[in-house]
């Protein structure tokens, strides 16, 4: 029942931080399997799809960290691999524009991507982010703000 709950949405906050289809299915599995072996730490001192969410974020970060240690590819060729791959796949139906927008969130810093992501996509309130990552709200507003206005000028420059 947990698993039919939130996997679509887990499965897109992933997604969309890792890029990769397999990469995310690995995350939102690994985020399944913490998520149960961890079950009896959960106190209720959030909502539990938060809870969820923030194993789901560092299952995420971790696979990130992973492939820039295991790999010499840069955010330009992972941009195009994104744009080659996404053409026509049944796991994203995207025009230019959102090819654009997503070339955009490949180039910000992990932190910003996360932010930008889960207020933008997932539209989750600040008082939310800020139990899932574990930073003040003020923080957190900067962060978009600052992730709104780079993306800005990156598709102002396309």
């Amino acid at each position: 029942m947990l698993v039919e709950k939130y996997s679509s949405r887990l499965y897109w906050h992933i997604r969309r931080l890792v890029i990769l289809h397999e990469d995310a299915d690995d995350a939102l599995q690994n985020t399944f399997i913490n998520a149960w072996k961890s079950i009896g730490e959960f106190r209720n001192k959030s909502a539990l799809y938060t809870w969820l969410y923030t194993i789901a974020t560092n299952e995420a970060l971790t696979l990130i960290n992973k492939r820039k240690r295991n790999s010499a590819i840069s955010i330009e060729d992972l941009g195009s691999y994104f744009e080659n791959s996404h053409e026509g796949s049944s796991w994203f139906d995207g025009d230019k524009a959102q090819i654009m927008l997503q070339n955009a969130i490949l180039k910000l810093p992990d932190k910003q991507k996360i932010v930008f992501n889960l207020k933008y996509f997932d539209e989750m309130t600040y008082e939310d982010m800020s139990k899932v990552l574990g930073t003040s709200e003020g923080a957190l507003k900067a962060s978009y703000h600052h992730a709104v206005k780079k993306i800005e000028k990156f598709l102002g420059e396309s």
